[in-house]
């Protein structure tokens, strides 16, 4: 497969990077040279340097024989005139980012078929839907939903008392019955295993758990959590972001209250969300954030524009008594830094915009990867069809690449969370749990 990725920032960066390590042709396009530079050194992919919303640029890029576009600049219009240039075929997927949310209301003339775009990503959008996911498991640092949410894959950090401490997977699945959670991998010490039944659950490991709906307050229990009903949320900030998160708050009845530092930003929120309570404060203000009760929050969410505002008033409000804390980061590399100086979970729109992309493409059998923040271990979605060597044989039959795991089944509207008997079936759709030197070798299994 060969894909054009029109901006080398950091959603663009890593889009490419997924999909060659997939061993994909990639061609990364920016007007930036300094930019492709980095690019070129870090990833196995071709550069041209050049306007993306220009025909030859794209057309030097190889856009004739392209199976996928993906137009991820900063600026939305570049995005959609790159997409409106570039002749559509059969079997070809062109993706935009666009974050202007007057491209998406219903009596905007600017839809994405105005624009012959098959997709249209809203980072901000996206980072919402992350943010209400997280807030929904309580504990949970990353959550990727496939089977249209009837299927999860979270990770849940392993807490002192833990039921699960100290036990073996073998044990743990003795226990609990027959219920459908899996533990797909564990994280420890920064190293990722793909566990056997022989595996044990220690204090301070991360791991990642296959959940439907049902088990997931199971699951928080296992790891040693009490998962809450949330209720309460503050939100510091009053950027986009912040407004679709409250957005999504209201819609499921969960009462939001919001900090936003510009007067004429809180008021202009206060009237979009009518049932939330907006503020107009600053949400580094310790004695402000104690004084409206943050420390009896379900939850506190630190989405202003500004990293630094965001750690700061986050580590304030988990000091203060707030039950879970998620905090926006745009520079990725500090995501992985929440966790360690104390802050429950963190959440980039680069990243999320990312995944959904990638959730978006196609790749021959794969329907869907997600990643996860602190591991580089993926989930896998994958069409099954007849011609896999691997269908109506027995799970525990099959010899697997190492670092592999089949984390669950759907088919036919069911979902399984599977065990050694099991057995996957032309037409199922088969998750798979993997570290990235063995994706290569998983891909073969799943001819398209």
């Amino acid at each position: 497969m060969k894909a054009v990725v029109v901006g080398a920032g950091e959603v663009g960066y890593h889009v490419a990077e997924r999909l060659s390590r997939e061993g994909h042709d990639i061609v990364v396009v920016d007007d930036k040279g300094h930019r492709l530079e980095y690019v070129q050194a870090h990833l196995d992919v071709g550069v041209v340097e050049g306007n993306g919303a220009s025909p030859s640029v794209l057309a030097r890029a190889g856009i004739d024989t392209a199976d996928i576009l993906v137009a991820v600049t900063s600026v939305d219009e570049v995005n959609l005139v790159c997409c409106a240039g570039v002749r559509s075929r059969p079997g070809m997927t062109k993706i935009a980012r666009v974050s202007n949310p007057d491209f998406y209301s219903g009596g905007s003339v600017l839809q994405p078929g105005t624009y012959a775009v098959d997709v249209m990503i809203n980072p901000e959008r996206e980072l919402a839907l992350e943010t209400f996911r997280l807030l929904q498991s309580t504990a949970a640092t990353d959550i990727a939903v496939f089977a249209e949410g009837a299927l999860q894959v979270m990770s849940l950090p392993v807490i002192e008392g833990a039921p699960a401490a100290g036990k073996s997977l073998a044990r743990i699945a003795s226990e609990i019955g027959d219920v459908s959670m899996l533990t797909a991998a564990i994280d420890r010490n920064g190293q990722t295993l793909v566990p056997t039944g022989a595996s044990t659950i220690e204090v301070g490991d991360r791991v990642y758990l296959v959940v439907t709906p049902g088990t997931i307050g199971l699951a928080h229990e296992q790891c040693g959590h009490k998962r809450s009903t949330l209720k309460r949320v503050m939100i510091a900030g009053g950027s986009v972001e912040a407004y679709y998160l409250g957005q999504l708050l209201r819609q499921h009845q969960v009462q939001a209250t919001l900090l936003v530092a510009d007067r004429e930003r809180a008021q202009e929120l206060a009237e979009k969300l009518d049932k939330a309570l907006v503020l107009n404060g600053d949400a580094t203000d310790v004695e402000l954030l104690e004084l409206e009760g943050v420390g009896g929050m379900d939850a506190f969410v630190a989405l202003t524009d500004q990293d630094q505002n965001n750690i700061l008033s986050a580590l304030v409000a988990k000091h203060a008594g707030a039950k879970q804390v998620i905090t926006l980061v745009n520079k990725i590399e500090y995501v992985p830094l929440a966790r360690r100086i104390g802050l429950d979970a963190a959440v980039s729109p680069r990243l999320s915009a990312a995944n959904a992309i990638m959730g978006h493409i196609r790749r021959g059998s794969v329907t869907k990867v997600s990643t996860f923040k602190h591991t580089e271990a993926e989930a896998i979605s994958f069409n099954v069809s007849a011609q896999s060597p691997i269908i109506s044989r027995p799970l525990a039959d099959i010899e697997l690449p190492e670092g592999t795991l089949v984390a669950a089944i759907s088919r036919g509207g069911q979902v399984i969370v599977p065990r050694g008997r099991d057995t996957l079936e032309a037409g199922d759709t088969a998750i798979i749990f993997a570290l990235p030197d063995a994706v290569a070798d998983v891909v073969k299994l799943f001819p398209g």
